[in-house]
């Protein structure tokens, strides 16, 4: 479903503060893989990210997916077949619009514009039987202001904004880490569950290692650059922490520190 072929990203080039953020990195998602991502400050996985949503352009390499070459195709076109949730729950919504209008925009991801209703009742009742799905009561707010949700509603409601359409990628960026624990384990509880009804190719950025290991098919690990580290079956299902910093202590060549990291317990 995926396919990213040598890329290469600098930032800055040419002045001080000159930095290599991808260093031909390369990775094949096959259809329905849920790819969980770790690895330190600067490791380029947000880079990596971006460069599969179209955020800024590659200096060298291809991103294909689903067999399209997209590497030259801009972002608010990627964004008809690429779904994303960012670590900010304040984006990825309009804040003064109903609940029900923010749904029905994502809908219409991609589609021409045209002078009608903005939601129709068959739409309002569609929109609700979803949002009874994350069973956090929003059905029953469907006129509200989306500003006024807590942050881990506001998640929720991102999260099924973005997979609607069943996109042929989800971008889940650190989509847990501004929420407090309780709150971030039922958005992580319905992510698996909207990947694994919808059977959506994923991935999920993280700094929380139990959680790399926990959810997902399949957890790789970026340093410099790189991926260095690629886990997947049963290696992965019987994977414990200390493992995986033995696994990086090796490929490194360099001793893995959790504060550097900031791979959570």
């Amino acid at each position: 479903m995926l396919k990213l072929e040598s890329i290469f990203k600098t930032f800055n080039k040419g002045t001080i503060n000159e930095k290599q953020a991808l260093a031909g990195l390369s990775l094949h998602l096959n259809p329905g893989d849920f790819v969980t991502v770790i690895g330190g400050n600067g490791a380029g996985k947000s880079t990596m990210l971006n460069a599969v949503a179209g955020v800024w352009p590659v200096d060298s390499g291809r991103v294909i997916l689903d067999g399209e070459d997209i590497t030259a195709k801009p972002e608010h076109k990627r964004a008809e077949f690429i779904g994303r949730v960012f670590q900010d729950p304040m984006m990825g919504t309009a804040p003064n619009m109903q609940l029900e209008e923010n749904l029905a925009l994502a809908v219409r991801r991609g589609e021409r514009r045209g002078l009608r209703w903005a939601v129709t009742q068959a739409e309002r009742e569609e929109y609700r039987e979803k949002l009874r799905t994350l069973g956090l009561g929003l059905e029953d707010r469907m006129t509200a202001k989306v500003g006024l949700l807590s942050g881990g509603q506001r998640q929720a409601l991102t999260l099924l904004m973005a997979s609607l359409k069943k996109p042929k990628l989800l971008l889940l960026d650190e989509h847990t880490a501004a929420l407090d624990p309780a709150t971030a384990a039922k958005v992580l509880e319905l992510s698996d569950k909207i990947v694994s009804d919808d059977k959506l190719t994923t991935m999920m950025i993280t700094h929380n290692m139990k959680d790399a290991i926990e959810h997902g098919n399949r957890l790789i690990m970026m340093n410099q650059g790189k991926i260095i580290l690629d886990i997947s079956g049963e290696e992965k299902k019987h994977l414990t922490k200390h493992e995986l910093i033995d696994m990086f202590a090796q490929v490194a060549n360099t001793t893995l520190d959790s504060d550097e990291v900031l791979l959570s317990k």
